[in-house]
Protein backbone atom coordinates (compact mmCIF):
# COMPACT_ATOMS: atom_id res chain seq x y z
CA UNK A 1 0.00 0.00 0.00
CA UNK A 2 1.30 3.23 -1.35
CA UNK A 3 0.44 6.57 0.55
CA UNK A 4 0.77 10.35 -0.54
CA UNK A 5 3.89 11.02 1.05
CA UNK A 6 7.20 9.51 -0.07
CA UNK A 7 10.89 9.45 0.75
CA UNK A 8 13.41 8.50 -0.50
CA UNK A 9 16.66 7.52 1.17
CA UNK A 10 20.46 6.99 -0.47
CA UNK A 11 22.08 3.86 0.39
CA UNK A 12 25.88 4.02 0.53
CA UNK A 13 27.16 6.52 3.35
CA UNK A 14 24.13 7.37 4.13
CA UNK A 15 21.69 4.25 5.75
CA UNK A 16 24.84 2.54 6.03
CA UNK A 17 28.16 3.26 6.60
CA UNK A 18 30.12 2.13 3.59
CA UNK A 19 30.41 3.00 -0.43
CA UNK A 20 29.68 -0.75 -1.19
CA UNK A 21 31.47 -0.47 -5.06
CA UNK A 22 34.84 0.52 -2.79
CA UNK A 23 34.06 -2.45 -0.32
CA UNK A 24 33.91 -4.66 -3.69
CA UNK A 25 37.18 -2.98 -4.75
CA UNK A 26 38.77 -4.00 -1.43
CA UNK A 27 38.61 -7.28 -2.35
CA UNK A 28 40.74 -6.81 -5.62
CA UNK A 29 44.72 -5.45 -5.82
CA UNK A 30 45.38 -2.81 -3.67
CA UNK A 31 45.86 -0.73 -6.65
CA UNK A 32 42.45 -1.31 -7.70
CA UNK A 33 40.79 -0.46 -4.79
CA UNK A 34 43.23 2.94 -4.55
CA UNK A 35 41.58 3.32 -8.47
CA UNK A 36 37.95 2.77 -7.93
CA UNK A 37 37.95 4.72 -4.75
CA UNK A 38 39.46 7.71 -6.76
CA UNK A 39 36.62 7.85 -8.79
CA UNK A 40 33.50 6.76 -6.32
CA UNK A 41 35.16 9.78 -4.44
CA UNK A 42 35.03 12.20 -7.33
CA UNK A 43 31.75 11.39 -8.82
CA UNK A 44 30.05 11.54 -4.86
CA UNK A 45 31.95 14.98 -4.63
CA UNK A 46 30.36 16.12 -7.94
CA UNK A 47 33.94 16.66 -9.49
CA UNK A 48 33.25 14.48 -12.62
CA UNK A 49 30.09 12.82 -13.88
CA UNK A 50 28.87 9.41 -12.88
CA UNK A 51 28.50 7.68 -15.75
CA UNK A 52 31.96 8.00 -16.75
CA UNK A 53 32.83 6.11 -14.04
CA UNK A 54 30.16 3.70 -13.66
CA UNK A 55 31.28 1.35 -16.13
CA UNK A 56 34.91 1.87 -15.65
CA UNK A 57 34.80 0.48 -12.15
CA UNK A 58 32.49 -2.63 -12.66
CA UNK A 59 34.63 -3.71 -15.39
CA UNK A 60 37.77 -3.31 -12.99
CA UNK A 61 36.30 -4.74 -10.48
CA UNK A 62 34.22 -7.50 -12.41
CA UNK A 63 32.06 -8.33 -8.96
CA UNK A 64 30.29 -12.09 -8.55
CA UNK A 65 27.04 -13.01 -6.91
CA UNK A 66 28.82 -14.64 -3.76
CA UNK A 67 30.94 -11.02 -3.36
CA UNK A 68 27.67 -8.95 -3.97
CA UNK A 69 26.29 -11.13 -1.25
CA UNK A 70 28.87 -10.44 1.14
CA UNK A 71 28.54 -6.77 0.62
CA UNK A 72 24.91 -6.87 1.38
CA UNK A 73 26.00 -8.62 5.06
CA UNK A 74 28.42 -5.25 5.27
CA UNK A 75 25.51 -3.24 4.40
CA UNK A 76 23.91 -4.84 7.38
CA UNK A 77 26.72 -4.78 9.64
CA UNK A 78 27.71 -0.80 9.39
CA UNK A 79 23.85 0.14 9.57
CA UNK A 80 23.26 3.75 10.24
CA UNK A 81 22.74 3.54 13.92
CA UNK A 82 19.53 5.42 14.27
CA UNK A 83 18.05 3.67 10.46
CA UNK A 84 15.56 0.81 11.96
CA UNK A 85 13.54 3.35 14.44
CA UNK A 86 13.65 5.93 12.08
CA UNK A 87 12.45 4.46 8.51
CA UNK A 88 9.66 2.36 11.32
CA UNK A 89 8.41 5.80 12.71
CA UNK A 90 8.09 6.74 9.13
CA UNK A 91 6.51 4.13 8.31
CA UNK A 92 3.84 4.88 11.28
CA UNK A 93 3.36 8.35 10.20
CA UNK A 94 2.07 6.82 6.95
CA UNK A 95 5.51 7.82 4.47
CA UNK A 96 6.46 5.52 1.91
CA UNK A 97 10.26 4.61 2.69
CA UNK A 98 11.64 4.25 -0.91
CA UNK A 99 15.81 3.40 -1.32
CA UNK A 100 16.86 4.96 -4.48
CA UNK A 101 20.60 4.48 -5.47
CA UNK A 102 23.37 4.71 -7.38
CA UNK A 103 24.60 1.13 -5.73
CA UNK A 104 24.30 -2.77 -6.90
CA UNK A 105 20.52 -3.67 -6.33
CA UNK A 106 21.77 -7.48 -5.69
CA UNK A 107 24.04 -6.14 -2.86
CA UNK A 108 21.89 -3.33 -1.38
CA UNK A 109 18.57 -5.86 -1.41
CA UNK A 110 19.44 -7.64 1.88
CA UNK A 111 19.99 -4.69 3.36
CA UNK A 112 16.55 -3.38 2.15
CA UNK A 113 15.29 -6.78 3.81
CA UNK A 114 16.32 -6.03 6.93
CA UNK A 115 14.97 -2.32 6.71
CA UNK A 116 11.75 -3.86 5.41
CA UNK A 117 11.82 -1.25 2.75
CA UNK A 118 9.73 -2.84 -0.32
CA UNK A 119 10.87 -0.25 -2.82
CA UNK A 120 14.33 -0.42 -4.10
CA UNK A 121 15.57 1.39 -7.26
CA UNK A 122 19.20 0.41 -7.96
CA UNK A 123 21.58 -0.58 -10.55
CA UNK A 124 20.86 -4.70 -11.31
CA UNK A 125 23.93 -6.60 -12.21
CA UNK A 126 23.98 -9.46 -14.60
CA UNK A 127 25.48 -12.96 -13.63
CA UNK A 128 26.77 -16.19 -15.06
CA UNK A 129 25.13 -19.50 -13.97
CA UNK A 130 28.47 -20.16 -12.25
CA UNK A 131 27.78 -16.48 -10.56
CA UNK A 132 30.61 -14.54 -12.33
CA UNK A 133 30.08 -10.99 -13.57
CA UNK A 134 29.15 -10.68 -17.02
CA UNK A 135 27.72 -6.81 -16.74
CA UNK A 136 24.78 -4.23 -15.42
CA UNK A 137 21.79 -2.33 -16.19
CA UNK A 138 23.39 0.53 -18.80
CA UNK A 139 20.10 2.07 -19.08
CA UNK A 140 19.06 2.41 -15.43
CA UNK A 141 18.77 6.26 -15.08
CA UNK A 142 21.05 5.44 -11.60
CA UNK A 143 23.83 4.97 -13.07
CA UNK A 144 24.05 8.82 -14.99
CA UNK A 145 24.16 12.04 -13.64
CA UNK A 146 20.41 13.49 -13.24
CA UNK A 147 19.50 9.96 -13.02
CA UNK A 148 17.68 10.34 -9.98
CA UNK A 149 15.50 13.29 -10.17
CA UNK A 150 14.31 11.75 -13.95
CA UNK A 151 13.51 8.32 -11.71
CA UNK A 152 11.75 10.36 -8.79
CA UNK A 153 9.53 12.62 -11.60
CA UNK A 154 8.76 8.66 -13.18
CA UNK A 155 7.37 7.29 -9.96
CA UNK A 156 5.52 10.25 -8.76
CA UNK A 157 3.44 10.24 -11.98
CA UNK A 158 3.15 6.40 -11.80
CA UNK A 159 1.94 6.64 -8.41
CA UNK A 160 0.45 9.80 -7.67
CA UNK A 161 2.19 10.88 -4.80
CA UNK A 162 1.86 14.40 -3.49
CA UNK A 163 4.82 14.85 -1.30
CA UNK A 164 8.58 13.90 -1.83
CA UNK A 165 11.20 13.52 0.59
CA UNK A 166 15.01 12.74 -0.28
CA UNK A 167 17.66 11.98 2.10
CA UNK A 168 21.33 11.36 0.82
CA UNK A 169 25.24 12.01 1.41
CA UNK A 170 26.40 12.84 -2.63
CA UNK A 171 26.07 14.88 -5.66
CA UNK A 172 23.85 12.77 -7.14
CA UNK A 173 20.69 12.84 -4.55
CA UNK A 174 21.71 16.58 -4.16
CA UNK A 175 20.29 16.58 -8.00
CA UNK A 176 17.21 15.83 -6.67
CA UNK A 177 15.82 19.02 -5.30
CA UNK A 178 13.94 20.48 -8.20
CA UNK A 179 12.07 17.02 -8.36
CA UNK A 180 11.37 17.02 -4.83
CA UNK A 181 9.39 19.14 -1.72
CA UNK A 182 12.55 18.47 0.26
CA UNK A 183 16.18 17.81 0.08
CA UNK A 184 17.95 16.70 3.23
CA UNK A 185 21.53 16.06 2.97
CA UNK A 186 23.20 13.92 5.56
CA UNK A 187 26.75 13.92 6.75
CA UNK A 188 26.87 11.03 9.38
CA UNK A 189 29.37 9.26 7.54
CA UNK A 190 31.25 11.83 4.85
CA UNK A 191 29.85 15.20 5.16
CA UNK A 192 30.53 16.67 1.41
CA UNK A 193 30.75 20.23 1.40
CA UNK A 194 28.77 20.68 -1.65
CA UNK A 195 25.66 18.62 -0.40
CA UNK A 196 25.95 20.40 3.03
CA UNK A 197 25.68 24.13 1.16
CA UNK A 198 22.90 23.36 -1.07
CA UNK A 199 21.17 21.20 1.07
CA UNK A 200 17.40 22.55 2.57
CA UNK A 201 18.30 20.76 5.58
CA UNK A 202 21.85 18.49 6.63
CA UNK A 203 21.73 15.92 9.35
CA UNK A 204 24.13 13.86 11.05
CA UNK A 205 21.49 11.54 12.25
CA UNK A 206 18.83 9.79 10.19
CA UNK A 207 16.77 9.95 13.40
CA UNK A 208 17.24 13.90 13.05
CA UNK A 209 15.27 13.56 9.60
CA UNK A 210 12.01 12.65 11.73
CA UNK A 211 11.47 16.61 13.19
CA UNK A 212 11.94 17.87 9.67
CA UNK A 213 9.26 16.20 7.78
Amino acid sequence: MHGRRWIFFDCDSTLSGIEGVDELARMRPAAVFEEVKRLTDQAMNGEIPIDSVFGRRLAVIRPNAEECARIGQAYIDQIEPTAVETLDRLRQEGWTVAIISGGFLPAIRPLAQFLRVEEVHAVDLRFAPDGSYLGFDEAHPNARNGGKPDLIRGLRNQRGFEKAVMVGDGVSDLETKGAVELFIGYGGFVAREKVRVGAERFVYRLADVLEMV
